[in-house]
């Protein structure tokens, strides 16, 4: 193998091993903040992350939007805002995540607390936005995050498709069904197509 090839190689190899660099909170906010509704960004709060990877509050804000920044440490991007009133769903969700729990047991167990109303679910549906990408990424130079796409995830607990008139799958690509339904975490799921 030639030596300038060889190098390009070995630099692949250690920047993923080397652990993820933790952008700067201005940076968090930024790109985070554009999950949400362009109105509600300036006053949302944001939640990031600190060099130990810890979550983090990065900004309080005074409306009801709570955006999550991109988890460093995971290949791609993803960056969530959600109306405050899931704020406790969210919450819960990371502690069980933190404490080893796996998907399936996080919602056996949160299941089972929204059912006994110790987890505060909406009462009305909210909204969460995602702004992912397996190639997206902030750019500080334009402000933006390019290369991601949104989807739209509206809770709705104990909604059936009976109750929404919703169907069980897209009947068009990107068109709007519940996920989920009769559950504590029955959800609209709105992907609009890649462009």
């Amino acid at each position: 193998m030639k030596p300038i090839p060889l190098l390009f190689t070995l630099l692949s190899l250690i920047s993923q091993i080397l652990p993820a660099q933790t952008p700067s909170e201005a940076e968090q906010i930024a790109a985070t903040i554009q999950a949400g509704p362009e109105e509600l960004r300036a006053d949302a709060t944001v939640l990031g992350y600190n060099e130990k990877n810890e979550i983090i509050a990065l900004r309080k804000g005074t409306n009801d939007l709570v955006c999550l920044a991109n988890d460093p440490s995971i290949a791609g991007f993803k960056a969530v805002c959600y109306h405050s009133s899931l704020a406790d769903f969210m919450t819960r969700g990371r502690e069980l995540k933190a404490e080893g729990k796996n998907r399936k047991e996080i919602e056996e167990i949160r299941s089972k607390e929204a059912k006994a109303g110790t987890l505060n679910m909406p009462k009305q549906p909210a909204t969460l936005h995602v702004l992912y990408g397996k190639e997206a990424k902030y750019n500080s130079t334009t402000g933006l995050v390019e290369n991601a796409q949104l989807r739209y995830v509206v809770y709705i607990p104990w909604a059936t498709q009976e109750s929404t008139g919703l169907p069980l799958k897209p009947m068009v690509p990107g068109g709007p069904w519940i996920m989920f339904p009769g559950t504590y975490n029955a959800h609209i799921m709105i992907t609009p197509p890649t462009k």
